[in-house]
């Protein structure tokens, strides 16, 4: 990867205006002989594929599943090895909650288990206002456990951020999620001598925690990853001269967006709503991230038919984009969600970037199998934002 240092120093400010667009886990595995996007009918996005310049993208490094802040950060032009982030941090930004620097941050789920195993680590995708209840009774019960203050904000479905500020807390902490369902729920454990009462802290939050909910079903266990704290990150806005702004309907992906100085636009629930939204402020921002969930959630539930019917739906907007006229228009995921395997992996995301500048390839299908031919080849995320920057005439030659 080009250092910031170098990209920075090239960059120029003009009119052109960059979308991306980043359908959450698109990429899959075949069943029955074809992936989500290659078994969709998808008419418009293969006739634009057919106009771009394609390829498949690495978030991390081959053969690394990334998680969605990694694999988010590289797009975004962040390489995703120096700027590891936590995945709590990210959760509370896109909540609007407001850290300190010294705040210790979970990002957590509500679950169901059965003795210590989890049996769905989801609580069969508790609806929000369930979540909003069952968070503020663990609130009521416990708001600070030896001298440390303790905060549970409630996310969409079944996931909630846990807030802990006080003095000398340390956010290297293991997860006591399995990860998977039918596996035992973890220890909590300190990852280096400083962070031991922490994860005395934690623990005892969880423990008294878990008696609350003893009675609740299915919502009847914390399961809390991603531990961390306020990273130090440069803007979006000094390295790429961009006044760049978020449509997004879920917290972490607005968390993302606000930790490398996006604006954050609350625009509805639907992707309706955020495409009325992209609509209304295109003429503000010169660089649009515009998220769409609900590909990943279809691929995490194993569900390949509605992962192909959502597909299809976004599809169906494709010439609405267009007609927005973007200089620059790249459609990715952030990673692959495989109906087959219900979770992240580490397989390369299908990728087509369109502008008057590009040199098309031979391919005519948005899919993972065309997209290995296309012009681009497999490439790493992170190089996305200096070929988006190059379309939209954003960077000036280097050296003499």
């Amino acid at each position: 990867m080009v250092s910031h240092d170098v990209i920075k120093s090239l960059v120029v400010q003009n009119d052109a205006k960059i979308l991306l667009v980043v359908m959450d886990g698109l990429g899959g595995l075949p069943i029955n002989g074809k992936t989500e996007l290659e078994a969709a009918k998808t008419p418009n996005l293969d006739s634009l594929a057919s106009k771009s310049v394609c390829g498949l993208t690495h978030p991390v490094s081959p053969g690394i599943t990334p998680g969605s802040g990694p694999a988010h950060f590289s797009l975004f032009g962040y390489d995703p090895l120096e700027y590891e982030i936590g995945r709590g941090v990210l959760e509370a930004l896109g909540l609007g909650i407001q850290l300190n620097k010294s705040d210790v941050v979970a990002r957590g789920n509500f679950a169901t288990r059965k003795g210590d195993v989890v049996i769905d680590r989801r609580a069969g995708r508790l609806p929000t206002q369930e979540n909003k209840r069952i968070c503020g009774m663990i609130q009521n019960h416990i708001r600070e456990i030896d001298g440390v203050k303790i905060s549970l904000n409630p996310g969409k479905e079944h996931r909630f951020a846990l807030v802990l500020r006080g003095n000398g807390l340390d956010p290297a902490l293991s997860e006591n999620d399995p990860q998977k369902d039918n596996q035992k729920i973890r220890q909590i454990i300190s990852l280096n001598s400083e962070a031991w009462r922490t994860a005395l802290v934690v623990n005892k939050f969880l423990d008294k925690a878990n008696k609350l909910l003893k009675n609740e079903h299915p919502a009847n266990a914390l399961l809390l990853r991603g531990f961390s704290s306020l990273p130090d990150i440069p803007s979006i806005k000094n390295l790429y001269k961009l006044k760049a702004v978020a449509i997004a309907t879920y917290p972490m992906y607005k968390g993302l967006a606000k930790l490398v100085g996006m604006k954050v636009l609350e625009c509805g629930e639907t992707l309706e709503d955020e495409l009325k939204c992209l609509k209304e402020k295109f003429s503000s921002y010169d660089f649009f991230y515009f998220h769409i969930k609900k590909t990943d959630s279809y691929g995490e539930d194993g569900n390949f038919k509605q992962k192909v019917k959502y597909i299809e739906e976004i599809d169906g907007y494709i010439p609405q984009l267009l007609d927005l006229k973007p200089d620059v228009l790249a459609i990715t995921g952030d990673h692959s969600t495989p109906s087959l395997l219900k979770s992240h992996s580490w397989h390369p995301n299908p990728l087509l970037l369109y502008s008057e500048r590009c040199r098309t390839d031979d391919v005519k299908k948005f899919s993972e199998k065309e997209c290995i031919r296309g012009g681009l080849g497999i490439f790493h995320s992170v190089e996305l934002m200096p070929l988006m920057l190059a379309n939209a005439l954003k960077l000036q030659k280097f050296g003499a």
